[in-house]
């Protein structure tokens, strides 16, 4: 599914119970709408539910119709990643030359109705939602928007992600319009936003899944105590003190533990809002390790399960594909495109492999959108033992010095430096916005 159709000038719609979008959904309800966008719930011919999002592109600048749609698709391509943790992406269309998407319909509306309640089963759904994360991160995205109004609950009650506007997306769009058009709710952005993102200190433009970590604390001590980790917030002033203790890593342990099992968590909390990003757990597994578990109050004991291990899930390469060892735009202008490795090398006849914004390293990143990839970003080189390792910058070119990148170059959320860091299959390299995996296919 994807946004690449032919276009035509988009015209007023406006959609109203009983209409009919693409010929196959009717308009039950609204569910939501801003400046840019509106969200139904239709039916299809079988009778069954979804909910489908509008972009209402009459309504916006010309100058932005590009941008705006690029960043829809990406949201439809992100519900297409296969996890039960995530709402899923199912169809799209244009009506009136305004793009549309369906995806499943969620019926038992958000968490935030579990907040603070002492009989809702947060281990479970501390799962749910670090399995959706796992399979948002293993695909080279990050959601950058984790908080209680976006996670659903699917029919059974399961958690699952959702609103991938800006997964992946850069450190400046955090304080720009949502899809909806809407201003994004300054306060709720920065309750859940890490220091390192506000700071935007050299290097911090790269998005890490210890962005998505650090919301993840703040969502799950919202969740058990129907509080803010770092106080209220509410206007501007409670903003700054907010951000003060956020950045210190000065959260209310107090309000956790007077909770009922509050102290179970206290562990798994003070890892996800440490203040540094080196520091804080790194990735979905690691503060998995730390979910407890617990019988629900109220929950007889006899009928207490402990909540299973997330499903984990591989890509399959596609029927054909070649043997070998590739990498794989996951994020970035050329969302898809592979390059394998072992016969660039053969080409070559070298062990290195350059990898930037200037067209004459070997693997060329296109990158229309910023400066935060740099032209001589990085390099991969292949080792005596057969294996990779990944070089933070390159060789000047006729000269014996090593120049490194302007933003960094990191596996999964560990920074690389010159002397590099082994790679190993399903790997997630970001390089300023563009997030690569390193895959070996037998």
């Amino acid at each position: 599914m994807s946004m690449n159709a032919p276009r035509q000038v988009p015209s007023r719609c406006d959609c109203k119970p009983g209409d009919w979008i693409g010929n196959r959904y009717t308009v039950v309800s609204e569910l939501g709408a801003g400046s840019f966008g509106q969200v139904f719930k239709v039916k299809d011919v079988q009778g069954n539910l979804h909910a489908l999002k509008l972009l209402r592109l009459w309504d916006v600048p010309a100058e932005i119709r590009e941008p705006l749609i690029e960043r829809f698709d990406m949201e439809v391509q992100t519900g297409q990643i296969p996890c039960p943790n995530l709402v899923h992406s199912i169809d799209t269309g244009f009506l009136n030359g305004n793009p549309w998407f369906v995806m499943e319909f969620c019926s038992g509306g958000d968490i935030s109705k579990y907040a603070g309640r002492p009989d809702a089963d947060f281990p479970r759904y501390a799962r749910e939602i670090l399995n959706g994360l796992y399979a948002l991160h293993s695909h080279g995205k990050v959601h950058r928007d984790l908080k209680l109004e976006n996670v659903l609950l699917k029919d059974g009650d399961v958690a699952a992600l959702t609103d991938f506007g800006i997964s992946g997306d850069r450190n400046r769009r955090m304080t720009e319009r949502n899809i909806f058009g809407r201003p994004q709710q300054m306060f709720g952005t920065y309750a859940y936003m890490p220091p390192e993102q506000s700071n935007r200190a050299r290097g911090d433009c790269t998005v890490l899944p210890t962005t998505d970590i650090f919301s993840f604390g703040v969502l799950m001590y919202q969740l058990i105590t129907g509080e803010l980790p770092f106080g209220r917030l509410e206007d501007e002033n409670d903003l700054a003190k907010y951000l003060i203790k956020s950045k210190a890593g000065d959260w209310n342990r107090n309000g956790l533990l007077s909770v009922q099992n509050g102290y179970r968590w206290e562990r798994l909390i003070a890892g996800c809002l440490d203040a540094s990003w080196k520091t804080r757990l790194q990735n979905a597994e690691a503060v998995l390790a730390l979910v407890p578990d617990y019988p629900v109050p109220g929950m007889p004991r006899q009928s207490y399960q402990p909540a299973p291990a997330p499903v984990r899930f591989e890509e399959e390469p596609e029927p054909g594909h070649p043997s070998g060892t590739f990498i794989k735009i996951m994020q970035g202008e050329e969302f898809g495109k592979e390059f394998p490795l072992e016969t660039m090398l053969q080409e070559d006849g070298k062990n290195l492999i350059t990898v930037g914004r200037d067209y004459m390293n070997r693997i060329f990143l296109l990158d229309f959108s910023d400066s935060y990839t740099s032209r001589h970003h990085m390099t991969l080189e292949r080792v005596r033992n057969g294996g990779w390792i990944v070089r933070d910058g390159q060789w000047v070119t006729g000269t014996t010095q090593w120049a490194p990148s302007t933003n960094g170059t990191y596996v999964g959320s560990k920074q690389v430096d010159e002397f590099g860091e082994p790679l190993k299959s399903g790997d997630i390299i970001s390089a300023g916005n563009i997030k690569l995996r390193f895959k070996i296919y037998q």
